[in-house]
């Protein structure tokens, strides 16, 4: 597929060129626009049947991920899809292949290749007990293509090897290397109420890891005093 990434550095948008019978998979909801392209909506599982309905609502129950997938296929050589995500940031392409596979966070999936998708692993009980996004369940890529994941904010790439190991906070995590080994753990104190720091990701290994600059739960807590409640008065 070829892509263009238009628009202001905030808010893009990718729009996907393709080729009469060519397929990508995007996340439910995030076509903008398009031209000579059909869309179909599907279970987000591999399996068929009623298996395949309970795989994806085990997968949008633990990942927060939804249980629907849409593939938008090209109907002539000018085919051509236009696709947002939800939040104010940048999009990335991963390149995955059979030697670099990746672990994505929750809500950065934006669209892929048809020869490229992602499943569910399991993670120790301990991550998931601190995990705030994935619980028991971690998103890992499968196959050889193009990925690509958004971030709220800026993304930026970081190095992490045996002499540089590093501890980023839990929410400003998008993506890393599927091979790096990493610990969730309380920032500091009792659930990091002094520092204000919650939940971190500890890293280490040899790999890079993707970062957002903000964080949209924090967003939110800051949002919360001026939104109305069941308790706020009227004003008519």
């Amino acid at each position: 597929m070829k892509y263009l990434i238009k628009g202001d550095s905030d808010c893009p948008l990718m729009e996907v060129s393709l080729a009469q019978g060519e397929s990508i998979t995007l996340k439910s909801g995030s076509m903008v626009y398009m031209k000579d392209v059909e869309l179909t909506g599907n279970l987000n599982s591999k399996e068929k049947g009623f298996g395949g309905l309970l795989s994806a609502i085990g997968r949008s129950i633990v990942s927060d991920e939804s249980m629907f997938i849409t593939t938008a296929t090209g109907l002539s050589a000018e085919s051509i899809v236009g696709i947002a995500p939800p939040i104010p940031g940048k999009i990335h392409r991963l390149s995955v292949s059979e030697y670099q596979q990746y672990c994505l966070n929750t809500g950065s999936f934006v669209c892929c290749d048809q020869s490229v998708s992602y499943e569910l692993r399991s993670q120790s009980l301990g991550k998931a007990l601190f995990g705030g996004t994935g619980g028991f369940f971690v998103m890992e890529t499968v196959g050889s293509g193009d990925i690509f994941v958004s971030s709220y904010g800026d993304i930026m790439e970081l190095e992490v090897n045996d002499e540089n190991p590093l501890v980023i906070d839990n929410e400003h995590v998008v993506a890393w290397d599927s091979s790096l080994e990493y610990k969730i753990e309380i920032a500091s104190g009792t659930l990091g109420i002094m520092s204000g720091e919650g939940l971190v990701n500890r890293f280490s290994g040899n790999g890079k890891i993707l970062i957002q600059s903000r964080n949209i739960h924090a967003l939110a807590d800051a949002l919360r005093p001026y939104l109305p409640t069941a308790n706020t008065p009227s004003k008519n």
